[in-house]
């Protein structure tokens, strides 16, 4: 009786869809926590629950790690040369910076609530650097200090590949496991305050959230195993994934009230969000060559999830102008009205950010290194972009 044939490694496949369309459902959740805390909903268990829409994070982050990972866990695999330093950076810096830069300049120059930064506020904002710098998180500008976090794990990932090549392919998935849970005790670390700055607002107290994407990746290159079959019950995934939400929005994750989390609720909220960012990750990437996924994988949700960085940029400005056009902010049913016209501007100028700024600027760079290298960069610069969006 002949053997059955293996199944073709998922890691090989580039583009996923939809990977895009959870991009889009992640700023979708950063935009309802926000609404939330500007309509006044914040007390009781819809108020936890909606507050607790901020570990999109959590799933920003993983995916991060996932598409940033995927082509050194290819490498070490034998699938493909490891990628190169300089075009990584150079790929990053135009994918992040020149709507980052618009958007910076924008709200601290046109936004009436940012009126007044100083010039501490004006650099560290410039240079992303907010969450080393205290007291430059701004209005219009606050939910940056993700991206700070993001970006201090972009300029580490080659070193971090770097330390990877070392290991045997075996051993990598048990050391950034390893590191993600060493992670879990940066809080206790005696870290002194630097002029108020916090700790664990810096990229360490967050590695877990970039080990779920960066284990994913690696696994994407394992032969069929337990993970790939759990990663296809998409129904007990979604469980898992909802009942670690419920416990992250409950006192043990979650401080009641205006009170500060105290450690053990960060690191509670830590595990949780990984808990969450991997369930609803590892379905789209782990499954069976041909899946599909309906509603991820639209053409609507893949659309949206190319804005969804601008409206990432965009949306607490945009969430004021629209409270200052309905001149007031908790009237009854306020959240589904702020949520829609916020989402409906953030989406409108996002989409202009994308088709104007974004999209030509990865052209520019596309066509500079195919200039450079004109009989290969054409389609190095094609995959990279497949692998990394």
């Amino acid at each position: 009786m002949t053997a059955p044939a293996p199944e073709p490694v998922s890691g090989t496949r580039g583009f996923l869809p939809a990977v895009e369309g959870l991009r889009a459902a992640a700023a979708l959740g950063v935009v309802l926590t926000h609404v939330a805390l500007q309509t006044g909903y914040t007390d009781g268990v819809f108020g936890r629950l909606l507050a607790r829409f901020d570990l999109a994070v959590a799933v920003f982050f993983a995916l991060s790690g996932f598409l940033l990972w995927r082509g050194h866990a290819a490498a070490a695999h034998g699938f493909r040369a490891e990628p190169a330093v300089a075009p990584y950076y150079r790929s990053r810096l135009v994918r992040i910076m020149p709507a980052y830069l618009v958007t910076v300049v924008a709200v601290l120059t046109l936004l009436p609530d940012a009126h007044g930064a100083d010039r501490a506020v004006w650099i560290a904002n410039l240079t992303l650097t907010q969450v080393s710098v205290p007291k430059t998180l701004i209005a219009g500008l606050t939910q940056m200090w993700s991206l700070s976090v993001e970006m201090a794990f972009y300029l580490v990932v080659p070193l971090l590949a770097l330390l990877a090549a070392k290991l045997a392919p075996r051993l990598r998935i048990p050391v950034i496991a390893g590191v993600a849970l060493l992670s879990f005790g940066w809080g206790y670390l005696p870290i002194p305050a630097y002029y108020g700055a916090n700790p664990l607002n810096w990229l360490p107290a967050y590695a877990s959230w970039f080990a779920v994407g960066m284990l994913l990746a690696e696994w994407m290159f394992r032969p069929f195993s337990w993970l790939h079959r759990l990663a296809r019950q998409r129904s007990t995934l979604m469980v898992v994934a909802v009942v670690a939400f419920l416990v992250a929005a409950s006192p043990l994750a979650m401080p009641g009230g205006h009170h500060h989390a105290t450690l053990g609720q960060f690191i509670a909220r830590t595990a949780l969000g990984a808990v969450v960012a991997g369930a609803l990750l590892a379905p789209l990437v782990l499954d069976a060559p041909g899946d599909q996924h309906r509603v991820l994988g639209s053409a609507p949700m893949v659309t949206l999830g190319r804005w969804s960085y601008g409206l990432f940029l965009w949306h607490l400005a945009a969430l004021d102008m629209v409270l200052a056009m309905l001149g007031q902010a908790a009237f009854p049913g306020a959240l589904p009205v702020v949520m829609v016209l916020t989402t409906t501007f953030g989406f409108a100028v996002a989409a202009v950010s994308y088709a104007l700024l974004e999209e030509p600027c990865r052209m520019a760079l596309r066509r500079w290194e195919g200039e450079r290298r004109p009989t290969v960069a054409g389609c190095v610069s094609s995959v990279r972009d497949s692998w990394t969006r």
